[in-house]
């Protein structure tokens, strides 16, 4: 049992009470406390000009007795934590990852534009906190299926060859094996490769496909090793093919319970926090709950 909790962050829409579900579920699996967060934002923190007469007692917050009841009908509620605070959505959530195994939020809150695909607080979000960040879409998103994958609980990671993210391989075999579900390792190559020579000329590539391919799923196994023997008991099938990684992830999220992403490591030159382009377009299309893994701290 984790002593951490998975931490639900709802504020009254549909999305955040989808987000709610599948969070209650994750706690089951991982046998962790649920805490339902309500972030209350006022006028006060966008117009500082503008006087109010200040935020309502905890007790009484309509958004949390709407979660309390959607817990109650799943038989959640027992146990659960509810906790109501206020401030900006943007900067309090991402904090939350400090003091919680999962975070868990909707990809689109009450506020901004709906034309939106995921927002601002589920990019904060994923992009700062400390823990892995679950983001719930709304149901119906349509992603082309490249290939028919095999029928039962599947969990999709992505893996790049050249720098596998350790922390993301760990994250997606747990939950694959809380879920007794199948993982597909995406690792995708890039193809074809492009050879300049004078200006406006492309050269063919003299590297063979078959053996780049061969390359990527030698790789790939190598990687996946380890994690197989602390987890026998996870099927893990590397799916290597050429092209855009986040096209092949989004494909792969259809009808599967999960896609893993890592998010960038800070470096040197760009030393705040990254998502990545692939993080990013995974969470904004994919058809299924998406997981963004930060990476594990660095060993001293």
């Amino acid at each position: 049992m984790s002593t951490l909790p998975v931490i639900a962050a709802v504020d009254g829409s549909d999305d955040s009470l989808r987000a709610l579900d599948w969070a209650l579920d994750a706690a089951r699996r991982r046998r962790a406390p649920l805490r339902v967060v309500h972030v209350r934002q006022y006028a006060a923190w966008a117009q500082p000009d503008v006087l109010v007469a200040g935020p309502p007692e905890p007790g009484d917050d309509p958004v949390l007795e709407r979660a309390r009841a959607r817990l109650r009908e799943r038989g959640g509620d027992t146990g659960a934590d509810y906790v109501g605070t206020e401030g900006a959505p943007g900067a309090v959530l991402p904090g939350l990852g400090a003091e919680a195994e999962l975070l868990v939020l909707g990809s689109r809150g009450r506020g901004g534009f709906a034309s939106l695909l995921l927002g601002s607080n589920g990019l904060a979000a994923a992009r700062d906190a400390e823990c892995p960040v679950v983001v719930v879409p709304r149901p119906g998103r349509e992603v082309p299926e490249e290939t028919p994958r095999e029928p039962g609980p599947r969990v999709v990671v992505g893996l790049h060859a050249d720098s596998p993210d350790d922390a993301a391989l760990a994250f997606a075999f747990t939950e694959a094996g809380l879920r007794d579900a199948r993982l597909e390792v995406v690792a995708a190559y890039p193809w074809p490769v492009q050879t300049w020579g004078a200006p406006a000329q492309v050269v063919p590539p003299v590297i063979d496909q078959v053996a780049v391919e061969s390359e990527t799923r030698s790789l790939a196994e190598g990687f996946l090793a380890p994690h197989r023997e602390r987890h026998p008991g996870v099927r893990a099938e590397p799916y290597v093919a050429p092209g855009d990684a986040a096209g092949h992830l989004v494909a792969a999220s259809k009808d599967a319970e999960l896609v893993v992403v890592g998010r960038h490591r800070r470096r040197l030159l760009a030393p705040a926090r990254m998502m990545g382009s692939v993080a990013q377009a995974v969470l904004l299309h994919a058809a299924c709950p998406v997981a963004v893994v930060p990476p594990a701290p660095p060993e001293d």
